[in-house]
């Protein structure tokens, strides 16, 4: 061709083949010195698309064990397709998908790198990539981690607290001794996670552990950095959340790199590496745990999320304070963990007192019906008989369905007894009047909705201290800020005012709380129904004390 000879080398193979020996022909084996190969075969780990499973997957396989009598990598990630919202391929012809430095500027890289790692593209699955998931994650971990991070600082900074050394906090007081269990537990999921390859797995317990982080051991520990003394127990709760916030940062920094780097580089002491991704990862510490404790707490948090559901759901407000709440278990153990923590619960849902007790039907009528689709096939023409005895089951019944235990059911009819499951059975609880209930597994909870004048008004001045602290928000006060309150309003707010007087001043940092007649000035505001304006003043002099 063109006047000259061309030949085929006869030595060319697939070239997949070249590809599926590169661990060891990298390092020119068999023709070079091949001492180290152990060092570097087999690999930890390969990772490809799904799409190489019948090429670079196979050759490598093939050629591994064929050359070696082993395969030439110990574990697979395999990665799914990244596909537009609707399905279809990304195309910029089309421009179906976000632009990616939009959503870097908008969300951050950290919060698009876990919306990557949480979803099914690296299960090998495909992905429908959606900007609200991201979002979702900005909003659910990265946010409320910041606002941890950013609570320390401010007090810390309030106060002048300083510690160089780090280490693991000795505290007495639960919370701390809880969200440090609750962190080494964190680093025990992570570490198994990733020790097995299993991304998704490693990251789904950080949403958890930040709501636990800022929705409860913060906001119960919040009077602890608020008070104006510094005593031990303040400097417990100092030093336990940073060294909460520190370890966090190097368990993540592998998923969220950036916000891990920013945090520990403000709260790392000067003996620690510069950088966290300098660090070791954390080991996780047995010693450290206390499995009791943990589950303790999650039975207390049950109840105050049943709690605010029942709230929710039957309006209401958080902030009107409640008589009585009852909690009902048939295990007398669940029962002392959830007593245990009753402080926490009446502070959480704002009510009176806790009554606990065995019996579910105190609480609610209980009416049970057969499945008939579950227990059809299974009965055949005794399926009438048994719906009727089903109808005659007791609070023990539903209390063993809760527990996951079989309910034996005799009919009479000189046959076995029926084995019953939680699943061929609906129960359908009818509140006593006056209560609203709810369940979990094992766990009744039930509301008493009757409110007292006292309690109304106890309600009315909660709702004052909130838009109280909404007017010092808006005005932007420095959090020690001492303020001078003014309010017009009915003699109901006035009375409530009042009589809480002590608990709006202490709530809100106010020298005073004076009521005019009138106040075109101040901010309109309802409180549940009735009306009032106020309006805030600094005090000179006065924004170095801390609240309390």
């Amino acid at each position: 061709r063109d006047g000259k000879t061309y030949r085929r080398t006869p030595e060319v193979l697939d070239c997949w083949f070249e590809s599926g020996s590169m661990p060891y022909a990298q390092h020119h084996f068999p023709f070079g010195d091949t001492r180290d190969l152990a060092a570097f075969f087999p690999a930890d780990f390969i990772a490809e698309g799904l799409d190489q499973t019948r090429g670079w997957f196979y050759t490598l396989l093939v050629l591994g064990v064929q050359l070696f009598g082993e395969a030439p990598f110990r574990n697979v990630v395999v990665n799914g397709l990244v596909l537009a919202e609707d399905g279809k391929k990304m195309s910029k012809r089309l421009k179906n998908y976000p632009d990616p430095m939009h959503l870097i500027e908008t969300y951050g890289a950290d919060a698009l790198r876990l919306y990557m790692i949480d979803s099914p593209v690296v299960r090998a699955e495909n992905l429908r990539f959606s900007e609200a998931g991201v979002r979702q994650l900005a909003r659910d971990l990265l946010i409320p981690w910041w606002n941890a991070y950013s609570f320390f600082v401010t007090y810390a900074n309030v106060d002048g607290w300083h510690e160089e050394r780090l280490s693991r906090p000795d505290s007495a007081n639960e919370l701390d001794r809880w969200i440090v269990s609750s962190l080494e537990t964190l680093v025990a999921e992570v570490t198994d996670a990733m020790d097995g390859y299993d991304l998704q797995r490693a990251v789904r317990p950080f949403v958890q552990f930040i709501d636990d982080l800022t929705n409860w051991y913060i906001r119960r520990s919040r009077r602890r950095f608020w008070k104006s003394q510094n005593d031990a127990d303040k400097a417990d709760a100092y030093r336990t959340l940073r060294y909460v916030l520190v370890q966090l940062c190097k368990v993540a920094a592998p998923f969220t790199p950036f916000i891990s780097e920013a945090i520990y580089r403000n709260l790392r002491s000067a003996d620690m590496p510069e950088s966290v991704h300098l660090c070791d990862f954390p080991a996780a510490d047995a010693a450290a745990r206390d499995p009791e404790l943990e589950a303790r707490m999650a039975r207390v948090q049950t109840v105050v999320r049943l709690g605010r559901q029942l709230r929710t759901e039957h309006d209401l407000k958080v902030r009107q304070p409640l008589a009585r709440l009852h909690v009902v278990s048939s295990n007398p153990a669940v029962l002392r963990e959830i007593a245990a923590g009753g402080a926490l619960i009446t502070d959480e849902l704002n009510i009176r007192e806790i009554a606990y007790g065995a019996d579910e039907q105190a609480l609610a009528h209980l009416q049970f019906k057969a499945d008939f689709r579950r227990l059809g096939p299974r009965v055949g023409s005794r399926m009438k008989a048994v719906a009727a005895a089903v109808a005659r089951l007791g609070s023990d019944a539903a209390a063993a369905f809760a527990a996951g235990r079989a309910v034996a059911l005799d009919l009479g009819d000189g046959q076995p007894p029926l084995e019953l499951e939680a699943a061929d059975v609906a129960v359908q609880r009818t509140p006593r009047e006056g209560l609203v209930v709810g369940a979990e597994g094992d766990v009744i909870v039930a509301l008493e909705t009757a409110l007292t004048p006292d309690l109304v008004e106890e309600g009315l001045a909660r709702e004052f201290v909130s838009r109280v602290q909404n007017l010092r928000k808006a005005a932007d006060y420095e959090v020690t800020q001492r303020i001078a309150i003014r309010f017009a309003s009915g003699d109901a707010v006035a009375a409530a005012v009042r009589t809480h007087a002590a608990t709006i001043a202490a709530e809100t940092l106010a020298i005073s709380c004076e009521r005019v007649a009138d106040l075109a000035d101040g901010e309109a505001v309802d409180l549940n129904g009735h009306a009032c304006r106020i309006a805030l003043s600094t005090v000179p002099g006065a924004a170095a004390a801390s609240a309390g």
